[in-house]
């Protein structure tokens, strides 16, 4: 599926396959989730993107073919491919243990083709093996819903009660981690969204109400997975003293002004940005063993401008992942 220009739905496209040059694989995809930064892309809000661009980073495949001096993996490998994709390995972030910062990564879906196709090339440093407990359908929201959700939870601290605003693919895999570790989780859904709120105490939640509304207690923590900067201040409000709200998304809305007495008593607000290798290599295996489990929606690749719009609506409780042709 091949995106051309913002606001302009996704069209179809018979594409040679691509080749896996020097350092690189060729991926038969048999699965990707759909993530909201991918409605940003395609919604303009995100306006760097490599043009025409085949969208898609939460991808499951197999290894077909192997470049040369692609030593990580064999043929027939099952692989993960995330948002990342490049880094330049000599920036200062790079070499402090900082590549979800460098100043010249590559994005895959973004600035390289995605997986929103029945083939992929990737590098295979940013590819990871996937925990054989998993299908394909139920791996790929791992690769970003999973990841970004993981980096945002350990930005969040190690306090045990922790607010999540956005009840969607991220939080209901980040709950079930959370729970793991003994956490109390308060869920804030959009208003109204009753089938949000029993979906997230289905997942856990000690509270889920709508995100309007102050927590019943203080929390040590909230993350916001929700691209909507007004509840930025609405969740420093809900903190204790010295508590810390994580911004997960990629995209935000502007955070509207609010009084310093909010943030005093040093509160704060930080972001996350990409993830890097080690959050991978970290998350996948606990997942594994916790296990989470994914709630998954599935369309075959040429719906795939039907599940961005349900995305966008909010009518998926999980995420929803495109298969290919092949494998629907």
């Amino acid at each position: 599926m091949l995106f051309e220009k913002a606001g302009q739905p996704l069209r179809s496209a018979e594409l040679p396959v691509p080749q896996a040059g020097a350092g690189h694989v060729l991926i038969r995809v048999r699965a990707c989730a759909v993530c909201r930064t991918d409605l940003h892309i395609t919604d303009g809000e995100l306006n760097e993107p490599e043009l025409p661009l085949i969208p898609g980073h939460e991808i499951i495949g197999v290894v077909e073919k192997i470049g040369k001096e692609a030593t990580r993996f064999k043929l027939g490998d099952r692989v993960g491919v995330p948002w990342l994709g490049w880094t330049c390995g000599h920036c200062e972030f790079c070499v402090s243990g900082r590549e979800n910062l460098c100043d010249q990564a590559r994005f895959t879906g973004y600035t390289l083709d995605g997986g929103y196709a029945e083939y992929a090339v990737a590098d295979p440093r940013f590819c990871f093996a996937i925990p054989d407990s998993y299908s394909d359908a139920e791996a790929a929201p791992l690769l970003c819903a999973g990841l970004i959700g993981y980096r945002s939870l350990v930005k969040a601290g190690q306090g045990k009660r922790l607010g999540i605003y956005g009840f969607g693919a991220a939080a209901h895999i980040i709950a079930q981690v959370a729970k793991f570790q003994n956490r109390e989780i308060y869920a804030f859904t959009r208003p109204a969204d009753k089938a949000a709120e029993k979906f997230a105490l289905g997942l856990g939640a000690v509270w889920a109400g709508s995100s309007s509304e102050p927590p019943p207690v203080k929390l040590d923590a909230a993350i916001i997975f929700a691209p909507a900067g007004e509840l930025v201040p609405q969740a420093l409000r809900g903190l204790k003293k010295g508590g810390t709200v994580v911004c997960g998304g990629i995209h935000m809305t502007d955070i509207p002004s609010f009084p310093y007495s909010i943030l005093w008593q040093e509160r704060s607000i930080c972001s996350v940005a990409n993830l890097s290798r080690r959050d991978a290599e970290e998350f996948l295996p606990l997942a594994a063993r916790i296990p989470v489990r994914t709630e998954v929606q599935t369309f075959p690749l040429e719906r795939a401008n039907e599940a961005l719009e349900k995305l966008r609506s909010g009518q998926v409780n999980g995420a929803a992942v495109l298969l290919t042709n092949s494998d629907y």
